[in-house]
Formats: structure tokens, C-alpha cells, sequence
């Protein structure tokens, strides 16, 4: 499966029944899945199946969803509201012979308020029509946008996979340092528990043998290496399978950032420390480019 970014941007347009429509959709990076739609007025009824569709297709990122709808070539109708045109005439035909007054011209009661609404006629079944119309022009869309997405994340697997080749290398560099010799390593212990043996009168036998200990374990830097080499073959797997997962490899980023602080700290060598240094930048590089994916 293809790894996507979170990025990505899409437009798709239709039309029918009288209305013309435009879908604009843009992502961008999130800790998890947010939908955020904008539709006309009226038009609501299309949110809920479009949402569905979305949820189902994507994992991550803030989703901008916008609809534009138009009506185009529909002649404006006249509609005469019957019910309120049959209560005022009845009314005007009391009064009319209560007072005696003359019956009132036609055009005097079309004149008056909310008897004649003039404007666009809607065809209910056309109006449902162009909603489910939209609602699959939205599918199109969305497709477009995950296509994008994928075009991104191909990029930044490529990206990525270089990230890790670098850190691979910088961790055989680091097993194959001189100061990782037994040998240098013997002789940096042997210096540190001399100063302890010269400081004897301030620490007890008990004492001097913990400190003995700690001084071996913040010497060697195995344990820090093994876990590196097993993140980044992790990473390597993850890529190479694809799909979501961008939360684990950037999980695995934090602990590869973890291992190289450790591994400066305890390096005791001018050589580790900058392979140290230099693990902490590549992988920082590593987890930004992580954080873009879904």
C-alpha cells in the first residue's frame, strides 16, 4: 500500500437539473481525522453522506470541504399564494357590503403584499437529484485529493528512506569507531576508577564498587546501538508496507532521538560524540518529514 501525505489539494465541478455545482477540497496536517465542512445554505442534506464517504477513505489530516451550488437557466416563475388571495377577497367582500363601498380592481389586489411571489419555481425531484448528483461529484473529488496525497507521500518516502540509509550508516560507523575498541575502552575505565582510587579517603569499599559500575555501564554504548539498528529496520519495514502509518513511524522517531541522546551522553569520545550529534540531526530531519504523513 502507498504511503499518502497529509497535504493535498483538489476542485471538481458538475451540473444538472438547472444547477451548477463546485467542489474545493484541501488537507493538511493532523493528529487525527477532522472533517470541517462548508455548504450553502439549504444544502445540508448533503453534508452527512459526504462526511461518511470521507471518514471511510481517509485516516489523518484536517479535511476543508467546500460546495458552491448555482441555479443556471431556469426563467423566473410567478406563483399566486391561493390561500391568502381567497381570505382577503372574503374579507373585502364584508366590508365591501357593510359600507357599500365599490368591489376592489384586480390589479389593487395583486398589488398587495405576499398575494404574488415572484421568483424561481424549485422541481423537488430535480433539487434531490442534484444533491445525490453532488454528493458523487464530491467521491470524484475526494479521489482527486487522495491521489494528490499519494503523489506527496511517494515523495516523501523516497525522502525518508534516505533519512534512514544515513542513520543506518552513522550507526555502523559508530561500532566500527576506535573508541568503541575494547581496548579504548579499558583504558578510558582504567582512568576514571583512578581518579576514584585517588579520592579513596572520601569513599568507602562499597561506594567505590558502584561507582566502578556506573562508570562500565555509561561506557558502553551496545545496548544504545542494537536499539537503533532495530528502530531504523522497524522504520524500513513500516515504508516498505505503507498505508497509515505515519503515528507509529513517528513514535519510532521519538525513540531513535531518545537512543542518540543516550548514546551522546555516554560516548566519553571525540569521534561518538559527533556520530552522537550528527544521528540527532538526521533523525530530527527524519521525524519532521514524518510528521506530514497520514
Amino acid at each position: 500500500m502507498a504511503l499518502s501525505s497529509m497535504t493535498g489539494f483538489a476542485r471538481g465541478q458538475g451540473g444538472g437539473g438547472g444547477y451548477a455545482w463546485s467542489w474545493e477540497i484541501k488537507s493538511v496536517n493532523a493528529k487525527g481525522l477532522d472533517l470541517r465542512f462548508r455548504l450553502p445554505p439549504g444544502w445540508d442534506a448533503v453534508e452527512l453522506p459526504a462526511r461518511s464517504r470521507a471518514a471511510a477513505a481517509l485516516a489523518r489530516g484536517t479535511i476543508h470541504a467546500s460546495l458552491t451550488v448555482e441555479r443556471k437557466g431556469i426563467p423566473p416563475g410567478i406563483r399566486i399564494n391561493e390561500e391568502v388571495l381567497a381570505a382577503l377577497m372574503a374579507r373585502l367582500k364584508d366590508l365591501a357590503a357593510r359600507i357599500g363601498a365599490a368591489p376592489p380592481t384586480l390589479d389593487a389586489v395583486l398589488s398587495l403584499k405576499g398575494i404574488v411571489e415572484v421568483g424561481e419555481i424549485e422541481d423537488e425531484d430535480a433539487r434531490r437529484a442534484a444533491e445525490a448528483a453532488i454528493v458523487e461529484d464530491f467521491s470524484a473529488t475526494l479521489s482527486a485529493l487522495i491521489a494528490n496525497r499519494r503523489a506527496e507521500g511517494a515523495t516523501l518516502a523516497r525522502v525518508l528512506a534516505t533519512r534512514l540509509e544515513e542513520i543506518g550508516a552513522l550507526v555502523a560507523r559508530a561500532e566500527a569507531a576506535p573508541g568503541r575498541r575494547p581496548e579504548a575502552i579499558r583504558e578510558r575505565m582504567e582512568a576514571q576508577i583512578a581518579l576514584l582510587l585517588d579520592a579513596r579517603d572520601r569513599f568507602d569499599a562499597d561506594r567505590l564498587h558502584q561507582e566502578a559500575v556506573l562508570i562500565a555501564s555509561r561506557t558502553d554504548i551496545r545496548e544504545e546501538l542494537d536499539r537503533l539498528a532495530a528502530h531504523v529496520a522497524q522504520a524500513q519495514r513500516l515504508l516498505e508496507e505503507g498505508g497509515p502509518v505515519g503515528r507509529r513511524l513517528d513514535f519510532l522517531a521519538q525513540e531513535m532521538h531518545r537512543e542518540a541522546n543516550t548514546l551522546t551522553a555516554k560516548a566519553n569520545d571525540v569521534e561518538l560524540t559527533k556520530i552522537g550529534l550528527d544521528l540527532k540531526i538526521v533523525v530530527e530531519q527524519f521525524r519532521e518529514q514524518v510528521q506530514n504523513l497520514e
